[in-house]
């Protein structure tokens, strides 16, 4: 991962962080309880980045990311990525992630199913925990095979995954049918 630069811009969620290099976004860092706090984790996680004005394609990025956590229908996918340093089945992972469209959600069964490792859906899971770019490599839309909100690693855990779901329109997570069939 060649991350050289990030911003901090703010969304409905909070202060978020975006990190880049000459390959793509490296990073997308979920607010924290402050600007300073977010400022500070993503100078932890991604050493050696200098804060700076984005260059017109990481801000036009930035926008879209803005738009969706403000509640548009936005598409991420083809948002240009450096996931140089992350693992092949990973990287794997998070393209098939990138394919949820915002609203929706997927099993981290579908997930290892469409990679060809159908019986891997914990490493799925653990692969999306450790997803450097989160919201535009979408982990909050993975759920558990029963529906369950599943893990969520940024501040805020499962209440964070549970709130960008409701931004996006996806349907009541955990709640059944209105009546029960007979």
């Amino acid at each position: 991962m060649t991350a050289s630069a990030f911003t901090l811009f703010d969304t409905p969620i909070g202060t978020c962080g975006l990190v880049w290099g000459a390959a793509g976004i490296a990073g997308l860092q979920l607010p924290e309880k402050t600007a300073e706090a977010t400022r500070a984790r993503v100078k932890r996680r991604w050493a050696g980045v200098v804060e700076t004005t984005p260059p017109a394609g990481v801000q036009r990025a930035l926008d879209r990311v803005q738009a969706l956590l403000a509640g548009e229908p936005v598409s991420l996918e083809d948002i240009p990525l450096d996931l140089e340093a992350a693992p092949e089945f990973h990287r794997k992972v998070y393209e098939v992630a990138r394919t949820i469209p915002p609203g929706q959600t997927m099993t981290y069964g579908e997930i290892a199913r469409r990679i060809g490792a159908p019986h891997e859906s914990r490493e799925v899971g653990q692969a999306l925990g450790k997803n450097p770019i989160a919201i535009i490599v979408p982990c909050h839309r993975v759920l558990g095979a029963d529906g369950k909100m599943g893990g969520f690693s940024a501040g805020g855990g499962v209440a964070t995954k549970r709130r960008i779901l409701e931004i996006e329109g996806a349907p009541a997570l955990g709640a059944g049918p209105l009546f029960a069939s007979r």
